[in-house]
């Protein structure tokens, strides 16, 4: 199971790329595109959407399965990777690359500091 070490957590198995400008890139972890078989359908919030912390940004669509995605983090979609409309299955093939979801500028640095590390991750779906 591959669970980079660079990469914060969540609960519900996101992942979290804080990438140092103040925006953060979400996903889903392999070890959740693996849970949901193979994915079908992505839907996800516009850019310029406002969350919460734990608000829904959108949906994920496997065969036998629907899962919302909920943000790790308060702030505004920055960008939303558009090309999983026409290829959601690069979320089974690479959830922490070309399978990413949105970016998001965040509102509250902090939110990150309550975020699993890797390390606890693994213990969770352990």
């Amino acid at each position: 199971m591959n669970i980079p070490d660079d990469l914060k957590y969540t609960k519900e198995h996101e992942w979290v790329k804080d990438n140092g400008d103040g925006t953060v890139t979400i996903g889903i972890t392999d070890f959740a595109q693996g849970e949901l078989g193979d994915i079908v359908f992505v839907e996800l919030e516009p850019e310029g959407s406002e969350f919460d912390q734990d608000d829904v940004l959108g949906t994920v669509e496997a065969v036998k399965t629907v899962s919302e995605l909920f943000s790790p983090v308060s702030g505004e979609i920055t960008e939303v990777n558009e090309d999983l409309e026409d290829d959601p299955e690069m979320v089974n093939n690479d959830p922490y690359g070309d399978g990413w979801m949105v970016k998001i500028k965040l509102s509250d640095p902090s939110e990150l500091d309550d975020l699993l590390s890797a390390e606890d991750y693994k213990e969770l779906i352990d």
